[in-house]
């Protein structure tokens, strides 16, 4: 077995009139993520990660705001796609850990939906999958409350002789 390691970031501006998404759950807020799908950087994030650790194209070139099939879509679908697309390829997810970087809303309450959502999708026990917050103490647009930004890690493994 060969196992690789994958780096994904992602941010969207908030903007009212849009629902917030993070981690696939739908979280009251006076403003969600603006983006072509649902925005939902912090599962955009986990996309490039698992993608990054395959050696695959990333969540731009796989799913372009170019196509408008994708106008709206749920990143959860994507999150989907890209799961299935390395699970043909021979490859299996070990583990992901997730950093969200949000002024607001406060997210430590909506972790363990997250997870829900998320950990059937990557086929993962809710303990290989770690999700944290964290504020930006005020600073920048985070700070600000115009942005939220993510950062995943993912560690994936490749079947001996499985190569794309």
């Amino acid at each position: 077995m060969k196992i690789k390691i994958g780096l994904g970031y992602d941010i969207h501006r908030l903007s009212r009139g849009r629902d917030l998404y993070l981690g696939g759950a739908k979280i009251s807020h006076p403003t969600g993520l603006v983006g072509h799908s649902d925005g939902d950087c912090l599962v955009h994030a986990l996309i490039d990660a698992l993608l990054g650790a395959a050696g695959e194209p990333d969540i731009g070139r796989l799913f372009p705001d170019t196509d408008p099939k994708y106008k709206g879509i749920r990143s959860t679908a994507l999150l989907t796609d890209a799961v299935s697309r390395l699970r043909s390829r021979g490859r299996r997810i070990l583990n992901a850990d997730v950093v969200v970087v949000a002024q607001g809303p406060k997210l430590a309450s909506h972790i363990e939906e997250m997870k829900d959502r998320l950990c059937p999708i990557l086929g993962l026990a809710r303990d290989d999958l770690g999700i944290k917050a964290k504020t930006n103490e005020g600073l920048g647009l985070i700070g600000r409350e115009k942005a939220i930004a993510c950062w995943a890690i993912a560690l994936v493994e490749e079947k001996a002789g499985k190569k794309a």
